[in-house]
């Protein structure tokens, strides 16, 4: 009733003032807008966005103050609207809509299993067996064996050694786990850690199931992802680019979506926050140093640097052009980073590329090994 009331006002003002459409603004919180954006395009109606970062930097310049109410948010959605800053609501449907959710709900529970493996790492194992974290890394189910089944180190130190490796471990062992696994046994002897109680030995198994659960609710969700990409004939295509494995594919489809909504490549790199800014005001371009904005997608940009660190040190013609980028600036500090940051953002033009133009990855047509065309110059 709210929406056809809304709908009936602005109709209503639309034939008073003479106009000839009307057009809907939202700044886009959560997804509180997503209905009433859908809503009025499935009617037929213009929708436009204008971004969080515009909102709160105009609003102080509508009366000299920051204050916020429905009715200021409101004039201010409209103010950016008529300087012509916003955005065009992209509207995505079927297939695209579905990876869109199903990664938005694996970010969810990967946040969950990241949340598990604090709690086990810097709460059970740091407290109560801290000469265990040493190794944690090296051998993780090891170590989720151990806080599942003999966290406290009294209990491992009374064991002996064939039986504390059977419990944790049940599985054939090489013979550096099973020198590993010989060490945290005898460490236990002089463990500093906490007397750990039956509340804590809950707490463990409590912590190891939900993190398996998580783990395996996650794999589900791949599974899903991989079968929604499947739809999509550019995925294919994406798989071919180093460094992109189903899980950036994935994600750079799903941001991307159709790849003739953006005119340049300048226009993809915001949609990461890979553009170049830089504070030039009153100083050289020389010492104007650029940065990246970070103002686009976080998930997608850590995705995108990841397959820079793969293809920069597993594939040969990536290997070539990321040595080129370093040659003469070896001793710059952080140059590596910046250099990988730098061809992150040569990637996600190549998989733009590839999406628009619907074939594999070759490295010499695309112009690896130049600068041209990825809008990603000194990077820090």
């Amino acid at each position: 009733e709210g929406f056809r009331k809304l709908l009936a006002q602005v109709e209503a003002m639309r034939v008073q003032e003479g106009l000839s459409q009307g057009v809907f603004g939202m700044e886009p919180t959560g997804n509180y807008h997503k209905p009433l954006g859908e809503h009025l395009i499935r009617c037929g109606h213009e929708v436009v966005l204008v971004s969080g970062v515009a909102a709160h930097e105009n609003r102080k310049t509508l009366d000299g103050r920051w204050d916020t109410n429905d009715t200021r948010d409101a004039a201010n959605v409209a103010d950016l609207m008529s300087q012509g800053k916003c955005l065009f609501y992209e509207f995505g449907v079927g297939p695209l809509q579905d990876l869109r959710n199903l990664l938005s709900l694996k970010r969810r529970w990967k946040r969950i299993e990241h949340g598990h493996r604090v709690r086990i790492r810097n709460h059970l194992v740091a407290k109560y067996f801290p000469e265990l974290d040493r190794y944690y890394e090296q051998s993780e189910s090891t170590a989720l064996g151990i806080v599942h089944w003999c966290l406290d180190p009294s209990e491992i130190a009374g064991l002996e050694y064939g039986e504390f490796a059977q419990r944790v471990s049940s599985m054939r062992r090489r013979a550096s786990q099973e020198r590993r696994l010989q060490t945290i046994w005898k460490m236990a002897v002089d463990s500093v850690g906490c007397r750990a109680g039956e509340a804590v030995e809950f707490e463990a198994r409590l912590m190891i199931e939900g993190l398996k659960q998580v783990r395996e609710r996650i794999r589900k969700i791949d599974e899903k992802i991989q079968e929604i990409c499947g739809q999509f004939p550019e995925y294919e295509y994406l798989l071919t680019i180093p460094g992109f494995g189903p899980d950036v594919s994935s994600k750079v489809l799903g941001a991307l979506g159709d790849p003739f909504r953006f005119r340049s490549g300048k226009q993809v790199l915001k949609l990461a926050g890979l553009d170049l800014s830089a504070e030039r005001s009153g100083k050289t371009s020389g010492s104007a140093v650029a940065v990246i904005s970070k103002r686009g997608k976080g998930d997608l940009r850590y995705a995108l640097y990841q397959a820079a660190f793969i293809a920069s040190t597993r594939d040969v013609d990536f290997i070539r052009y990321y040595t080129d980028q370093l040659r003469g600036r070896e001793r710059e500090p952080g140059i590596k980073t910046k250099m990988r940051v730098k061809l992150s953002a040569k990637l996600l033009v190549i998989a733009w590329t590839l999406m628009k133009k619907k074939e594999p990855f070759r490295p010499n047509p695309l112009g690896l090994g130049s600068q041209s065309g990825t809008g990603a110059g000194r990077a820090r």
